[in-house]
């Protein structure tokens, strides 16, 4: 039985691995486990993820769910984001257990490139599009292993991110292969754009889609033509993933399921991916992290976790702003202010307002380095998410069961926003996408900090999503939602 949110969860797992059958606490995101009744298969599955660190984190988490079902997973990328998951502990180790001896790495050589430094007025992360372009050498050696592959096994299936469509088009020459793409964000993104284009009836009160935010502004001119790249190569596949839950987003999935929009296309909803951790595991380890044991100390929902994504880049104005806000409300926080993701190395060092940190000693966190963001959202402390909207951190709070103050920045992430705050009424806004070149002021810092932690309406957003968050534990058990999903992609590719 798994318990969520403030019991945090103590669950058991079975599966056989090489022949013999194990048992082993769930501490490591298998959260669709219980597979010891599927056989060792004659298919290999091909993992192409997308290789900003969002969109890699995902497809590693679904790895490890199909690798307990005893299927053979080769996650393919580039040598420098090969290296990018292996220096990344938390995204590595954990498919570096022993269990996981099925998931093997193959990292392909590309023309070096030169990244630019991140530009703070452009919320889009225009300096990673040089690292996005270089996946377009990986078609040819991809389609090499997936040959190889075809020639030792029944069939091959491979999963690949929307934005790798041109790298995996030679799949469609080799008979017994078979693409399934995955959808990195949530399906109300992907409904909302459909309906948007078409009209018709929409499973939300169309007044409250009156109010959806445009989606100007969301990318680059560059990257826009790196997606049109990927658009003639979407023809082929057979299905399509999200991750996502039927119990977070189930009439949004049904609407994409009709034949209109999707043809013959079956979906699956087999998230979510994260980790759903045992709390009481990670408690007792010896080299827990600082923030945790700040947390520890500090009493339950008392503290806001503030994250933006590796890809955000704030002007020195918002920055100070930011921090104002935070140093006003009285409350406590954990901040991660990590330089943004350079795609090859991390850049500067963010400045924050003399003397800020010692005046918040004691009731503030100011984290500089990597920090463990599942097990934080999970803590007992925590009782909100200042963040960038970004669906993996999303659905992780979702997950655990903690309000957002939504801030988006670029790409999905105002809608994604309009979802947490509008459709589910899981959290405050912090920025009007249509008015997005403005400043988040101090004031709205202090008020959004506030309403999550000491209002009535942040207990109502909590009751919500810790109430959404006990449907999706329950989702992953055997006969949820999300684990009829799973089992029945893995039927399927098994077939």
């Amino acid at each position: 039985m798994v318990i969520i949110r403030k019991e945090k969860i103590q669950s058991k797992w079975f599966l056989t691995v090489r022949g013999r059958e194990r048992c082993r606490t769930n501490m490591s995101g298998d959260n669709h486990i219980q597979v010891a009744a599927f056989p060792a298969a004659e298919v290999v599955v091909v993992m192409v993820p997308f290789v900003a660190q969002g969109h890699l984190n995902q497809l590693l988490h679904l790895s490890r769910l199909i690798s307990a079902y005893n299927i053979p997973v080769h996650v393919v990328s580039t040598t420098h984001h090969i290296g990018q998951v292996r220096s990344r502990h938390h995204s590595f180790d954990q498919l570096s257990d022993d269990v996981s001896t099925d998931i093997h790495f193959h990292a392909f050589p590309t023309p070096p490139f030169t990244t630019p430094p991140p530009h703070t007025s452009i919320p889009f992360p225009t300096h990673l599009q040089p690292s996005f372009d270089s996946t377009l050498h990986l078609r040819h050696p991809v389609a090499d292993l997936i040959r190889s592959l075809s020639q030792i096994v029944k069939r091959v299936a491979v999963i690949h991110d929307v934005l790798m469509s041109y790298v995996v088009q030679d799949v469609k020459s080799i008979p017994n292969a078979e693409t399934y793409v995955f959808q990195p964000p949530p399906a109300f993104y992907r409904a909302s754009t459909h309906w948007e284009k078409t009209g018709g009836p929409f499973p939300v009160d169309l007044d409250l889609m009156n109010r959806l935010p445009s989606r100007d502004g969301i990318s680059s001119p560059e990257f826009l033509n790196f997606v049109m790249l990927q658009q003639p190569h979407l023809n082929f596949h057979v299905g399509e993933l999200y991750d996502s839950s039927r119990v977070i987003e189930g009439k949004f999935i049904e609407y994409l399921e009709r034949e209109e929009i999707s043809g013959k296309t079956k979906i699956w909803a087999v998230g979510p991916f994260n980790p759903v951790l045992d709390m009481v595991n990670v408690k007792a380890s010896k080299n827990r992290h600082e923030c945790l044991q700040w947390l520890d100390k500090q009493p339950a929902n008392s503290v806001i976790y503030v994250s933006f994504g590796t890809t955000t880049t704030f002007t020195a104005d918002q920055i100070r702003e930011l921090a104002v806000g935070l140093e006003r409300s009285g409350e406590r926080f954990i901040w991660v202010v990590r330089p943004v993701d350079m795609g090859v190395e991390e850049h500067g060092l963010v400045e924050l307002p003399e003397g800020f940190e010692e005046r918040v000693k004691g009731r503030g966190v100011v984290e500089r380095r990597w920090a463990p963001q599942l097990e934080i959202l999970g803590h007992v402390a925590t009782g909100g998410f200042m963040t960038h909207c970004g669906w993996n951190s999303s659905i992780e709070s979702i997950s655990m069961g903690v309000p957002m103050a939504t801030w988006p920045m670029h790409s999905d992430q105002p809608r994604n926003g309009f979802l947490m705050t509008e459709v589910l009424g899981i959290g405050v806004a912090m920025k009007d996408w249509e008015r997005r070149k403005e400043l988040v002021t101090a004031d709205v810092v202090e008020d959004a900090v506030k309403t999550l932690l000491v209002s009535k309406e942040g207990e109502e957003m909590r009751r919500r999503v810790e109430k959404l968050a006990g449907e999706v534990s329950k989702s992953v058990e055997k006969g949820g939602a999300s684990r009829k999903e799973m089992d029945s992609f893995i039927s399927y590719i098994l077939r």
